[in-house]
């Protein structure tokens, strides 16, 4: 009876340690990270129309938050809505595809797919279908994976992150676009990177590189933020990018953050994918401190 006893007292305490570790919350990584000016866990939620359920790039025009301008994975279509409402209007530029993200430049409209076709286009078309006046580039980017973009209206530059550029790139790769102002076409690129081995060094593991999905840059601080969805992180970094700190994003709050922009009052939107039992969704975190 007493070893019975025993061998009973001895799963107990098995299944009390075990119980804990399962209950401990996850960290991946154990280094301080200077505090972010936005609570990542108290956000205003967005659920976008069906339509949108796979929406993949997030943006303003001029940061200004009063029309929301979206696109989703496979439609060649601009979405266009306001907080809230769920009645989207939206408009045809192109084919089936791979879209991945968007930006707004001069009253155009800039989009990116994933083998970085460009696809540009006045943001003022009122057709339903406009793809026959649609400006098209192929392949424009040396061969990657591509997801995020992003325009500088004061540069008159659009950037680009890969996401993948092969197992041998340590340093994410990304490129700066110049835009000509009088044609609105894209002209000269130069490269740029950053070391992503530091978010290493910051403790957070990457299974295979940083996987950015998304760039956008804070309008007072000029910080670089960078949405890695694979890795659930956010990262911020400096203009000259030197990463500044790395964040974790809740897999229950964050399904699939792919899409990513502030707005003139310097809110963060977050846009994420939905599933089969989850809508897809924008999400908006107030700034706790004007920085």
């Amino acid at each position: 009876m007493k070893q019975a006893l025993s061998k009973t007292l001895q799963l107990l305490v098995m299944l009390s340690i075990v119980s804990f570790f399962a209950c401990k919350p996850k960290t991946k990584s154990s280094v301080q990270q200077p505090a972010l000016n936005y609570d990542l866990t108290a956000a205003e939620k967005f659920n976008m129309p069906e339509s949108l359920l796979e929406i993949s790039g997030i943006t303003f025009n001029n940061d200004d938050p009063s029309s929301i301008y979206a696109i989703q994975d496979e439609d060649g279509r601009l979405f266009s809505l306001s907080w809230g409402i769920k009645k989207a209007r939206s408009i045809k530029f192109g084919p089936k595809g791979d879209y991945e993200d968007l930006a707004i430049l001069n009253g155009r409209v800039y989009v990116i797919t994933s083998s970085s076709d460009f696809y540009s286009f006045p943001l003022n078309a009122d057709n339903d279908d406009i793809s026959s006046m649609v400006q098209h580039w192929e392949n424009f980017l040396p061969k990657a994976e591509y997801e995020s973009l992003y325009a500088d209206v004061k540069g008159q530059s659009l950037y680009v992150l890969t996401k993948s550029a092969g197992k041998k790139k340590r340093n994410t790769l990304g490129y700066k676009i110049k835009i000509d102002t009088n044609s609105k076409d894209l002209g000269t690129i130069s490269e740029l990177k950053f070391d992503q081995d530091v978010v290493e060094k910051l403790g957070f593991k990457l299974k295979s590189g940083l996987r950015v999905s998304a760039i956008t840059r804070q309008p007072k601080s000029l910080e670089w933020y960078i949405l890695s969805s694979a890795e659930k992180l956010l990262v911020v970094a400096s203009s000259d990018w030197q990463i500044k700190g790395v964040y974790d994003l809740d897999s229950s709050t964050f399904n699939q953050p792919e899409g990513i922009t502030f707005d003139k009052d310097l809110n963060l939107y977050i846009s994420n994918e939905g599933d089969e039992i989850t809508n897809g969704n924008i999400l908006k975190f107030k700034p706790l401190a004007t920085k």
